[in-house]
């Protein structure tokens, strides 16, 4: 029986899939699905990082958060100095977050 999973996945996933003997059913996406498809993958790949115990996973998880990060911005036509000089801006305005400064509340 199928499981359905209805998401953006890794170029060589079908091949993978194939080489364990199993089968699979892909579609393309045109540009606008393949944008929306991102940003629920970076979602996902957040979660799955937020949600890990291991350094080593961790540090997978990043990876897969770092990968998609990429994709989503050579696919909006983003260059990521842009969204550095972006990120080195607001740490200067807003601040990083090396203090840990955990908000309880505000009136």
């Amino acid at each position: 029986m199928p499981t359905e999973h209805n998401k953006l996945v890794r170029d060589r996933i079908p091949e993978i899939i194939a080489a364990e003997g199993r089968t699979c059913n892909t579609e393309i996406l045109n540009d606008e699905a393949y944008r929306r498809a991102l940003r629920t993958k970076l979602i996902e790949e957040a979660h799955e990082a937020a949600e890990t115990n291991s350094e080593s996973d961790l540090i997978k998880e990043l990876a897969d958060l770092f990968e998609v990060a990429e994709a989503v911005m050579k696919a909006n036509g983003i260059d990521v100095e842009t969204v550095k000089d972006k990120q080195q801006e607001r740490c200067e305005s807003r601040g990083g977050f090396e203090q840990r400064i955990f908000l309880l509340w505000t009136e």
